[in-house]
Formats: C-alpha cells, structure tokens, sequence
C-alpha cells in the first residue's frame, strides 16, 4: 500500500473542497435563482469538464500554464509561481475538474426551494444574508452535502488530468490513482488490487453514507 499516495490523494480532495465550495455555493445559487440570455451557454461551460476528457482538460492546461507559455513566464517571473508538475498545479486543475460535480447538485438543491419562502423571509424583515443561512441554506443542505461527497470522493480517484499537469513525482504529485497505475506498469498486480480495492471501499461508503444522510434529512424536514 502506497501510503504516501493515499495521503496526498486526501490532502488534494480536501483542499479543492474548501476551495470550490464557497464559489460552488454562489455560483450553484445564482444559476438557480437568474434568468438572463446566455445562461445556457453558462450552465454548458459548468458541466463541459463532465463531457471532455481529462487527458484534454489536462492537456490545455499544461500548455497554457506551463513554463513555455506567456501566463506561466509571467508567473514565474513576477510571483516565482511555478503551476505545472506540483501539488498548486494539481489543486488548480482539480478544481477546474471538479466545477460540475459541486456546482450542479447545488444549483438543482436551490431550484427545489419555493420561492415564496425567500419573498415571505424578506417581508418578515430578514436580510439577503439572514435568509439565506436560516431559509435557504437549511433547505438546500442535502443537495450541499451530496455535491460536497462526490467532490472529494471523485477528487480521490483522478488519474487522467493529474496526470497530465502533475506527472507522478512521490511526495508530490503522485496520488493513489497514480500510484496503481504505476504499479500495474510494474506487473505488481498485488499492490494495484488492494490499493484499487481501498479507493472501490473509500468511495463506495462515502456515497452511500451522503444518500443515507441526505434521506435522513429529508425526512426531517
């Protein structure tokens, strides 16, 4: 077992959940509650990392932020920000990856709250912020904890995009999907089967324990 692996698999799932979730939440909300001409072609760029292959998504990202390229030049040499083929570079393209799998369920979570519960929040003397932590916020928390689960859990098994910004560099860039890969490379079969047995057990439990909540939840309310 690639334990370092796991670590940093978990390390990269955690950190792109903190920081797509506040932008997941305004974004998912927004989308729920606006009307405008071209929100369809919005609504396409959030799920587009659903449809393109992460061997693309990581491939773009390699060129345009890699060393050769004028915004990674610039980086480099104006904040010695280096993008490519380190655990900031696997954040970035974890997070661009992940865009459909929080903002979506959130989007659907706030469409499904009438709206005459903000409108009579409002009458009642509560603020935008107010309403939205004690109506809405409550309200939309399950479809929020599901989107929240298959960020991470989806996090932890990302091989194409990774591996095409990050390489496999141990400590560094090498995650647990990464690891089996190499491992499978390797003809060491039996360390790819329980490494791949522990992903299958880790995401499977993380699922089931987001639906049974969410149920749970709904019967609450």
């Amino acid at each position: 077992m690639d334990w370092q692996a796991l670590a940093l698999s978990v390390k990269l799932a955690a950190v792109t959940l903190v920081v797509l979730l506040p932008v997941g939440l305004w974004v998912g909300r927004w989308l729920a509650y606006t009307a405008f001409r071209g929100k369809a072609w919005i609504e396409g760029l959030v799920v587009l990392p659903l449809v393109l292959p992460p061997t693309v998504l990581g491939y773009y990202l390699l060129v345009s932020l890699g060393g050769a390229s004028p915004l990674g030049r610039w980086l480099a040499e104006t904040f010695n920000l280096r993008l490519t083929f380190n655990f900031l570079g696997l954040v970035v393209a974890s997070v661009l990856f992940n865009i459909p799998f929080l903002i979506q369920p959130v989007q659907r979570a706030f469409e499904a709250i009438p709206r005459q519960l903000a409108e009579a929040a409002a009458v009642s003397g509560l603020s935008a912020w107010q309403t939205f932590w004690r109506v809405e916020f409550p309200l939309a928390w399950p479809g929020v904890l599901s989107a929240m689960v298959l960020t991470f859990v989806h996090t932890l098994g990302e091989f194409g995009v990774v591996l095409m910004i990050g390489g496999s560099i141990p400590g560094e860039t090498k995650t647990l999907a990464i690891s089996i890969y190499d491992r499978v490379q390797a003809f060491d079969l039996a360390s790819a089967d329980r490494m791949a047995a522990l992903l299958l057990v880790l995401s499977l439990g993380a699922v089931g324990a987001s639906f049974f909540a969410s149920a749970k939840l709904a019967v609450r309310r």
